[in-house]
């Protein structure tokens, strides 16, 4: 199973294209992590697979669930935008809120930074921004999940 997990487009979408490119077609799930700006039909009109999105900080109107769960081959999923949890200061408030839902994944957004980072068995995931990076060398960047039929899964960072 592959997921292309990407947030922080704040409604400039033509990047899309180029990802999906990247990874080689279509992933077998669309994960947005939020400050979609509104494009939330053009990410379901985009890919044939299902997809998963959560509102930002600056998705104002959006009637979307605040963050879901979700199963994603055997990982039980939270997504968040993650400023709810303060994620700019820290992981320790979005750490806590997983281990007492029992997840095992968190896709989280809002730094504009990409993140993997394994908390004792907790997989932290962050993509990134496609729009507005704010890590050092500022690429556009996003992260692609992938599990294979043994269960086994790998998590990468790509940049544009």
């Amino acid at each position: 199973m592959k997921i292309l997990v990407i947030s922080d487009t704040h409604g400039r979408d033509t990047l899309l294209g180029r990802v999906l490119s990247e990874i080689g077609g279509e992933p077998d799930m669309l994960v947005h992590c939020g400050d979609i700006e509104g494009h939330e039909a053009f990410y379901r009109k985009a890919v044939r697979c299902p997809v998963r999105m959560v509102p930002g900080n600056n998705d104002y109107f959006s009637n979307m669930p605040r963050e879901i769960q979700f199963e994603a081959g055997p990982h039980r999923v939270l997504l968040t935008h993650g400023h709810s949890y303060r994620v700019s200061l820290g992981l320790d408030y979005l750490v806590d809120e997983a281990l007492a839902r029992g997840v095992d994944v968190v896709m989280f957004g809002h730094t504009h930074r990409p993140l993997i980072e394994d908390f004792g068995g907790l997989m932290l995931i962050n993509p990134g921004s496609l729009t507005y990076p704010r890590q050092e060398n500022r690429r556009p960047s996003f992260i692609v999940m992938d599990t294979d039929e043994n269960g086994k899964t790998e998590y990468n960072i790509h940049y544009l």
